[in-house]
């Protein structure tokens, strides 16, 4: 089978990423944790596969993760962790809603981030 041919592959397990809701790759796409220049080399993996950041999640449709060690979100500052929290799954709730709509990829991140990028070129 052609490598183009077998989809998105996670670096952690192994096993596809068949929709875009459960890709790390582009939820930090989305969030302004990845640059839109890298997409395409950047390795894919699932959301749940990256646990430091699925904790951030918290959302009623979205089974916590819970990561134990130093990155724990329970062992961080609680500013900071607010502050994730809020980032994170506001990205999660934009990936859901890019997944079932026809918009450009380049429109999928949140709209600070849209701006942040846009201030970014302007300056180029």
């Amino acid at each position: 089978m052609a490598k183009c041919d077998e989809g998105y592959l996670c670096d952690v397990c192994g096993q596809d990423v068949p929709e875009l809701t459960d890709s790390d790759m582009y939820l930090r796409y989305v969030v302004g944790m990845l640059d839109p220049e890298v997409l395409h080399t950047t390795p894919e993996r699932h959301i749940r596969c990256n646990p430091v950041l699925a904790q951030y999640i918290v959302a009623p449709d979205f089974a916590p993760v819970v990561v134990e060690g130093p990155f724990d979100k329970r062992t961080l500052d609680p500013a900071y962790v607010a502050e994730q929290e809020g980032l994170v799954t506001r990205g999660w709730r934009r990936l859901n809603e890019v997944a079932k709509s026809e918009i450009p990829i380049i429109q999928y991140p949140l709209s600070e981030v849209l701006n942040e990028i846009a201030r970014r070129s302007a300056h180029v």
